[in-house]
């Protein structure tokens, strides 16, 4: 029996959807592999095919930029997640008392996300500019003895990525957030009502321990967005003072593409591409093991 022929109405579209998505996987699948190997080499500015063994990765290791932005990204990993999470979480729940323009303030809050890192990153450093920024202008009113110069202080520069990373990512947080919320059963909300919670008791008791599928997804997606953070810090930053907020990133691209070191650049990306399966594979055995608990229970 011959197989039906399919019209070029019914082709074309798994044309315009398939070619695309294969391009894709071949495109990360081979230039990942492709680092991955260079790693390996002693390439320089044009890759070499030598075999250098783990020399790259050990070279990398024991720098002092790399062991600075690992110990970094710790920080704004987790400084970048809590406050993330907080105004996210915040923002959903009062936007979920179904205010008046509900669509206009989740509109406002979710325009950061819009905005391109370089842009939020060079906006940030106006604002923190303490000869141009927040402290000239209070210090302009009066307060003479105002003092918020974070940018410029080696110990706290690194948290003004953190307070503008936030800025722009919580919307993204809240738009998560308040589809979970909106997700819940209005049943449980008046159960706990005519039992005389207030509001408070009624969303940490009742409504947060519900969504909580959706604070691991939050986390995963956020701890992706800090791991990869790389145009905004250079925008706001640059790494410094001195080197005092360099991230894998920007290792990854000072070697390959200032200094030169092809091999170490890819070790370095390679270093941070674990850094994302590390979160991404156990986010991965979860929802396995979520799927598979779904099926027992049915």
């Amino acid at each position: 029996m011959k197989a039906a022929r399919r019209s070029p109405g019914e082709v074309l579209p798994l044309l315009a959807i398939w070619v695309p998505v294969l391009v894709s996987i071949l495109y990360v699948v081979g230039f990942t592999l492709y680092t991955v190997w260079i790693a390996f080499t002693p390439s320089t500015l044009l890759p070499e095919y030598g075999w250098v063994g783990l020399k790259n990765y050990v070279a990398i290791l024991h720098t002092r930029n790399w062991n600075i932005a690992a110990a970094n990204i710790v920080v704004y990993s987790v400084c970048f997640l809590a406050l993330t999470t907080f105004l996210g979480l915040l923002l959903a729940v009062l936007l979920d008392q179904k205010l008046r323009g509900e669509n206009v303030f989740r509109t406002i809050f979710l325009y950061p996300l819009a905005v391109s890192f370089v842009v939020t990153g060079v906006v940030w450093g106006w604002l923190l500019n303490p000869g141009i920024g927040i402290q000239k202008v209070v210090v302009g009113l009066g307060w003479t003895d105002f003092r918020f110069d974070w940018l410029v202080d080696r110990d706290r520069a690194l948290y003004c990525i953190v307070l503008a990373g936030a800025w722009q990512a919580s919307g993204f947080a809240m738009a998560l957030f308040l589809a979970g919320l909106r997700s819940v059963d209005a049943d449980l909300m008046k159960a706990a009502q005519i039992d005389g919670a207030g509001p408070l008791r009624t969303y940490r008791r009742v409504v947060l321990p519900t969504i909580w599928p959706i604070f691991i997804a939050v986390f995963v997606i956020l701890l992706q967005f800090a791991i990869k953070t790389f145009d905004l810090a250079v925008a706001l930053t640059g790494g410094g003072p001195g080197i005092s907020t360099v991230l894998p990133s920007m290792v990854v691209y000072d070697f390959m593409f200032q200094r030169g070191l092809l091999g170490r650049g890819s070790a370095a990306a390679v270093l941070q591409l674990l850094m994302l399966v590390a979160v991404l594979v156990p986010y991965g055995v979860f929802r396995r093991w979520q799927t598979l608990k779904a099926a027992r229970n049915a």
